[in-house]
């Protein structure tokens, strides 16, 4: 199966405006498009398995869009470093919305993927769309603290490395509650990570100041911010999948199973040997989520 073409999409900011890379996979005229968002320092190519299932699986033409959100992969780094959050991220994704104009639209969201669709299922209409079908995968409107201080300890931190390899290797030690991989899985989730280094050997694909705002954040304001995020949670209208990690410490089972009784009342489906988060490679993960959105 072909790899995905690299386009951008203008973005407006308060410096004049950015460009958002995102990766598309499949047919770029199908009226089903799946856009798929990934988690805060990650980006668009963690979906490669996803997308060449639904392609593989999809009864008919379907186009598989994957944002670098701004800062990541080949997107453009922001020149004010308090930018980097939800709000400026859910304004790009109707700018990409607004240019892809989707007339069928699902959403896949890793963690910081999934607040970002959250807020665009509330929006989506202001740009002539409506998302359908919403997957949360591991992230919902209550944020453990204890995992969003573990985050941010890794932060801008060993951000240069000798070798692809020796990057992999580091990688998935801090991202060891990912669950289980077998080493080429690993690589490939690795590979699109890193860019080469000028200095030498090769450095991780997102702008460190991401750290800036995310370190600066205080327990008092994360919880004060639970109201909100229920608030957009709440007026979810779209059928909704939760996915979880059984072990995740982001989203709690408690918060999980809320989920489920309240706004979309969503399905909840959990990964056994999985923290935070499922990376949407494994079988069982690929055929979950793809049996949500084709089904």
């Amino acid at each position: 199966m072909a790899d995905p073409t690299l386009n951008f999409v203008n973005c407006p900011d308060a410096a004049g405006g950015h460009r958002m890379a995102y990766w598309q996979w499949g047919d770029a005229t199908a009226a089903h498009t799946v856009v798929c968002v990934h988690g805060l320092t990650r980006q668009g190519r963690d979906f490669d398995v996803l997308a060449r299932a639904l392609l593989a699986r999809a009864p008919g033409p379907i186009r598989v869009v994957c944002p670098d959100v701004a800062g990541r992969g080949m997107s453009d780094w922001l020149q004010d470093a308090k930018a980097y959050a939800v709000p400026t991220y859910a304004a790009d994704m109707l700018a990409l919305l607004a240019h892809l104009k989707p007339q069928t639209l699902d959403w896949v969201g890793t963690s910081m993927g999934g607040l970002i669709g959250m807020a665009v299922c509330v929006h989506a209409k202001a740009v002539g769309a409506e998302v359908r079908r919403l997957v949360l995968n591991d992230v919902g409107p209550v944020l453990e603290w204890a995992s969003l201080v573990r985050i941010g300890s890794y932060l801008a931190k060993h951000m240069h490395f000798d070798s692809l390899q020796q990057a992999a290797d580091s990688l998935r030690v801090i991202a060891s509650s990912f669950g289980p991989h077998t080493p080429e899985q690993w690589m490939e989730l690795s590979r699109h990570m890193v860019k080469p280094d000028p200095q030498g050997g090769v450095r991780l694909h997102y702008d460190p100041t991401i750290a800036l705002a995310f370190q600066s954040l205080e327990q008092d304001a994360a919880a004060a911010g639970e109201a909100a995020l229920w608030g957009l949670y709440d007026a979810i209208t779209a059928q909704t999948l939760v996915v979880r990690g059984a072990d995740s410490d982001l989203l709690s089972i408690q918060t999980a199973e809320q989920m489920t009784q309240r706004g979309p009342k969503a399905r909840l489906v959990s990964f056994e040997g999985v923290g935070h988060a499922p990376t949407l490679v494994a079988d069982d993960q690929v055929d979950t989520v793809a049996s949500f959105l084709l089904g």
